[in-house]
């Protein structure tokens, strides 16, 4: 998948994965990790996601990074925030008050670049990149994080013959394969949200089923 596919989505305004309010899933677990206030979240293609704000609104540094520049650009636009922006290596970052948005590919992010990062936020990632690319991502996001990181990761699961992705199918196997070796995983919920998501009954998908995953890296 080229970077171009999401130049484009932003675009032209080819963003339903954008929710509205914060994920109700990181409401409900974010707490439970017991991850301190101070701690920097790393958010891996975060869009403009209200999930940033609700992090910072617990007392976190965020630290989220995104390939569309446009994105960045409307996040801070829409919440009145005027950043500081600069280059660092491969990457430009707009920086204001608890956010820190990396504007880049997340493949060019080095250990160095997150290495003060002590917790994880994956809703967007995994089910945004072909097979492939999964495989590379969470090998990257090994190498990246340091042991003790604690976080949650939220996956999509259907079956994928009906639709094409993305959002692609991430079914539990796949996710404690990926994961597994390097993290401790625990599912903590899993839902069929079929009936809310007009898209995948429109598109004839049976079943839709959302996963949510406590993870910390060994």
């Amino acid at each position: 998948m080229q970077p171009e596919f999401w130049y484009k989505k932003w675009d032209s305004n080819q963003i339903g994965f954008h929710q509205a309010e914060a994920n109700p899933y990181l409401q409900r677990y974010w707490p439970e990790l017991a991850i301190a206030p101070s701690a920097r979240v790393l958010v891996p293609l975060c869009g403009k996601s209200l999930d940033l704000l609700w992090l910072a609104g617990q007392g976190h540094q965020v630290i989220g990074v995104e390939l569309a520049e446009k994105a960045v650009e409307e996040f801070f636009s829409e919440h009145q925030l005027q950043p500081q922006i600069s280059e660092q290596g491969a990457f430009k970052v707009y920086r204001s008050v608890a956010f820190e948005l990396w504007c880049g590919d997340f493949f060019a992010l080095t250990a160095e670049d997150v290495a003060d990062c002590t917790a994880l936020y994956e809703r967007a990632a995994l089910i945004a990149l072909p097979d492939a690319m999964r495989q590379r991502y969470t090998a990257n996001l090994q190498q990246l994080l340091a042991s003790g990181m604690k976080g949650l990761v939220i996956t999509l699961d259907y079956d994928q013959s009906q639709i094409p992705g993305p959002p692609f199918a991430v079914n539990d196997d796949e996710v404690q394969r990926l994961l597994g070796e390097g993290w401790q995983v625990e599912k903590l919920e899993e839902r069929d949200i079929l009936a809310e998501s007009p898209k995948f009954l429109q598109g004839g998908v049976e079943w839709l089923v959302e996963r949510v995953y406590r993870v910390s890296s060994r």
